[in-house]
């Protein structure tokens, strides 16, 4: 069954038409019964059932305006046209049936076609009123005119509320692709957000984790030798922090918050990033906090916390320094996190590295900080030259009624 493309107003005037082509032959056929002309009447019959045969038809075409569906109306159109002038000619009360047939005709072809099959239409039912009644008066002519007319201005009417309609339709469907495009948009924008999520998740937690695992093993290694309890201490050490890389693992797999943080403030966890992310390395590390600690919004601990554990990687693998520092401050409008080492440093400008003690690496870390700390609103600020250190800030704004 065909989804008809009609609204309900031009579903109604189409059947206005049917119906005034249906009662117009009911009138001829009762006519013709009761003169008892009843072959005239089958006759008329037949025609009623050819049309009530193209309306069910068209109504099954799959594809509805379609070049199938033209060349079946037009024949239909030809078979009606040929039956009502036949029987125009046999019986006058067939000749009204001509009205409705001018709406088919404008609505079947093409307009340059439908005029004058219109007008043509016309002259043959004044000349089969002529036939009948072997003259015709004024009125006789202007009632198939005046008709013709009528018809033809609903008929364009009706192609304008088409028109307009099958307009409506095409913008309806531009907007509901539209709208799917832009869900497709933000459907790829969270997956591609996720992602970097997860990548800086990863490169904070799992991979800085395994480096210090590493770097630790290496310094049993060199310790086993000549001093085993050293070397049990750094395997100790190794454990551990592979308990707490599986502990970051499963959290991260839950969206947990760090494990440093759930049993510890961040000052805690800070502290203890600062004391085990450079163990094994030979690099002193010192954790400082200035100002007075206060409670910092929930998303503010981790955020910090990764960034610490980001650059203190940095400074474990690449920056060849003695000593390095870690300074939490708590200002009155802001806190401010600095990780500062005296590596050998490197060009801001022309190193692709993140973080401190720059000098090799994937470029990763300091996109992974800067997203961090401007997701709420901070600044990250890298300070370094080439022999003489590297400095990290991370600056984040308290909110209004936090500030000490």
């Amino acid at each position: 069954m065909m989804n008809h493309p009609f609204p309900p107003a031009l579903r109604l005037l189409r059947w206005t038409v049917h119906g005034t082509f249906a009662t117009l032959l009911v009138i001829a056929l009762t006519s013709l019964l009761r003169h008892g002309h009843g072959l005239l009447a089958a006759a008329g019959a037949l025609l009623g059932v050819v049309y009530m045969a193209g309306i069910v038809i068209e109504r099954r075409l799959p594809h509805f305006g379609g070049r199938t569906h033209l060349l079946l109306g037009r024949i239909w159109l030809a078979l009606i046209t040929m039956g009502w002038a036949a029987l125009a000619l046999a019986a006058p009360q067939y000749i009204w049936l001509a009205f409705p047939l001018f709406f088919a005709y404008l609505h079947l072809l093409p307009l340059p076609i439908a005029l004058p099959g219109v007008a043509l239409l016309t002259a043959a039912a004044i000349a089969a009123t002529g036939w009948h009644t072997r003259g015709l008066t004024a009125a006789q002519v202007i009632g198939p005119v005046v008709g013709a007319v009528v018809a033809t201005l609903m008929a364009l009417v009706y192609k304008a509320l088409y028109a307009e309609s099958e307009q409506r339709r095409r913008l309806i469907d531009d907007l509901v692709r539209t709208q799917d495009k832009l869900v497709e948009a933000e459907r790829e924008g969270a997956r591609l957000a996720e992602r970097e999520r997860l990548a800086r998740e990863i490169h904070d937690t799992l991979a800085q984790g395994m480096s210090s695992i590493i770097l630790l093993l290496r310094a049993a290694r060199r310790d086993l030798a000549h001093d085993p309890g050293q070397a049990e201490a750094r395997i100790g050490e190794a454990e551990r922090a592979a308990q707490d890389n599986l502990e970051e693992a499963r959290n991260f797999v839950r969206a947990l918050a760090p494990p440093a943080l759930q049993q510890s403030s961040l000052v805690a966890a800070l502290r203890r990033v600062s004391d085990t992310a450079l163990a094994g390395t030979g690099i002193q590390a010192r954790f400082e906090v200035s100002g007075s600690p206060l409670p910092l919004p929930t998303d503010y601990d981790p955020v910090l916390l990764r960034i610490a554990q980001g650059a203190l990687g940095n400074v474990s693998r690449h920056s060849g320094a003695r000593h390095a520092a870690v300074t939490l401050t708590y200002l009155d409008d802001m806190v401010v996190l600095d990780v500062v080492d005296d590596g050998r440093g490197f060009d801001p400008d022309r190193s692709a590295h993140p973080g401190a003690g720059a000098g090799h690496g994937t470029g990763f870390g300091l996109r992974a900080m800067r997203d961090r700390v401007g997701a709420l609103g901070g600044a990250l600020t890298v300070e370094s030259v080439p022999g003489e250190g590297t400095a990290i800030v991370a600056a984040l704004p308290l909110p209004a009624g936090r500030a000490s």
